[in-house]
């Protein structure tokens, strides 16, 4: 009996050695075939390769599913490293594409269940707010300090990752590890704005230069200018803006994704303005006290109002026709068709499909005919207030995840992220997550085919761009809302003001209720009692009165001093 238990043990350990020997054939394969260039030298990519393979040991054979949404940095994670990762761990890993609503969604079932759907989630950092409130989540920094202790990659290099103040909480504590970033920039034609016949045209119509505008008045100046005065370019009708307009939820995201801080209407303050947010919500000792300008909030405030005007006026003047009748995802590939001029709001996540070979807008030689660079501001924006919106998707992982599943699932998390895989990710998505990587000489090559995206991430300028915040308290509850009510504006059925007015009691309601219930542990609701809106657009920051005047003088600077500004600057 004891010789048999001997042997079987021998012919386990036998087996156990084979299965990590095949583990480790596995990683060299990978890592010599699927991610030859990184920052680790192949030694120090084997070493983490190791790492995975020990560290993996009790989870081999588990079947774990974790879930994103689509875009083409998670294609790449679910086509290539989880079956990377399968092959090396032992662990079967499914990662599932879903649209982002549909990743919302299922997160809100499982918070409101506790019954497990996914093992850990991509879920964008814009429900840190959300997440810190309800205490549903598992914060990575307790996962690190506690149960995964030991599961934790010596390697990680938290302080490589350019977004982590994105996902920390007001109490300071991390909630969520970023998978990848994008910003929300400017886009334009950089050979249309170089043509001589052109910059002699606008500088003779609008009294400044063509070139790269830095406000809101210069913005409008070139929309009018292309779509109005210039109106064909070889042959083909071109227009000086691109948008959407139809009501569809994708028509929240244009405007939660920071629309009014670029026009100003928020406070001072990065990554968010404080007390008031790009929302206009208003929070005072991590509570929110109210959205309306009647509780202290600015959604529907002077400066909101102004940026919703903006958006309506510019689509109907200056952007193709079907534009109002079209989604986000139909409104995206339009500029690479070959006649927008410029477009305030465009996500660097288009820039792999617009650097296409045979695309109107790529030259032959491979570069691009157009350039990104950081949005211009409105007239109610200051110097430290951010800019824009920027997109970080971060690995969640829930509480009601049974344990042994969710440290399975964050051992595959760090695996995407891991120095060994990023450069390749980066590569395959262009959605940055590591300084190591953007300072590669790997980008630096690249650089001049990716339209500025490469010098934007460099910049010192790209901390004024960043995600929702902390004071938004339930992110699903109150985005859902704002599609609806810009859709009036959008379609001319309310003016701006009666659209606005009707968002912001809108989110005070959904406020009120979840005060009442009391169902927020941490920073709930506490609203304000309403009282006169001009008590509180005659204090200091935001809300903001109206300004006596809301188009100052057009201002542009040249693309190449642009450049030069920000390599001084680093």
């Amino acid at each position: 009996m004891l010789l048999s238990a001997a042997i079987a043990a021998a012919a386990l350990g036998l087996s156990l050695q084979a299965g990590a020997n095949e583990n480790l054939e596995a990683a060299e394969k990978w890592v010599n075939d699927a991610f030859k260039r990184s920052t680790l030298t192949k030694d120090q990519q084997m070493q983490e390769m190791k790492w995975f393979i020990e560290a993996a040991k009790e989870f081999r054979g588990m079947d774990i599913n974790v879930v994103s949404e689509t875009i083409a940095t998670h294609e790449y994670e679910s086509s290539v490293l989880a079956k990377a990762f399968s092959e090396i761990t032992g662990i079967n890993l499914t990662h599932t594409l879903i649209q982002e609503g549909d990743v919302i969604e299922k997160l809100q079932t499982q918070m409101q269940s506790g019954r497990n759907i996914y093992d850990g989630w991509v879920n964008d950092s814009d429900l840190i707010g959300t997440h810190v409130r309800y205490g549903k989540v598992m914060p990575v920094e307790d996962m690190m300090n506690g149960e995964a202790r030991n599961l934790t990659l010596p390697t990680l290099d938290l302080e490589d990752f350019i977004g982590l103040e994105f996902t920390t909480g007001p109490d300071g504590k991390l909630y969520q590890l970023p998978d990848q970033q994008f910003a929300n920039l400017y886009w334009f034609r950089a050979d249309w704005f170089e043509r001589e016949d052109l910059k002699a045209q606008f500088k003779d119509r609008y009294g400044y230069e063509l070139g790269v505008p830095v406000n809101w008045s210069a913005y409008e100046d070139i929309a009018e200018f292309f779509s109005v005065h210039v109106k064909e370019i070889d042959g083909e009708r071109v227009y000086g803006h691109m948008d959407y307009g139809k009501k569809d939820p994708s028509l929240g995201w244009r405007f939660t994704d920071a629309w009014f801080s670029m026009a100003g209407a928020g406070d001072k303050g990065l990554p968010n303005g404080l007390p008031v947010d790009e929302w206009g919500i208003r929070v005072e000792e991590c509570h929110p006290v109210g959205s309306s300008v009647s509780r202290g909030g600015a959604t529907n405030g002077p400066a909101a109002v102004f940026a919703t005007s903006k958006y309506v006026d510019w689509l109907r003047k200056y952007a193709p026709p079907e534009a109002q009748g079209m989604t986000f995802s139909e409104a995206g590939p339009v500029p690479a068709q070959g006649n927008i001029a410029q477009q305030i709001f465009w996500y660097t996540a288009f820039t792999a499909s617009m650097i296409e070979d045979g695309l109107p807008v790529v030259n032959e030689d491979g570069t691009p005919k157009w350039r990104m660079a950081p949005s211009p501001r409105g007239p109610y924006w200051e110097e430290g207030m951010k800019l824009g919106y920027q997109d970080v998707g971060s690995w969640t992982f829930m509480k009601s995840t049974p344990e042994k599943r969710r440290l399975a699932a964050w051992l595959y998390a760090q695996f995407t992220v891991s120095k060994t895989v990023s450069l390749e990710k980066t590569i395959a998505g262009l959605t940055p997550i590591r300084e190591s990587d953007i300072e590669s000489a790997e980008m630096t090559a690249m650089a001049p085919k990716l339209g500025g995206l490469v010098e934007f991430y460099r910049s010192p300028a790209r901390v004024q761009w960043s995600p929702t915040g902390t004071n938004v308290p339930d992110y699903p509850k109150l985005a859902q809302l704002w599609w609806q009510f810009i859709a009036q504006a959008a379609s001319g059925e309310a003016t701006p003001q009666e659209a606005l007015d009707g968002l912001a009691q809108a989110q005070d309601r959904v406020m009120q209720r979840l005060e009442r219930a009391n169902v927020m542990p941490n920073c709930g609701p506490k609203l304000n009692e309403e009282r006169d809106p001009q008590y509180w657009l005659d204090q200091p920051g935001s809300p903001k009165a109206k300004l006596a005047n809301e188009k100052p003088q057009g201002k542009t600077v040249a693309y190449d001093e642009l450049l030069k500004t920000w390599e001084e600057a680093r």
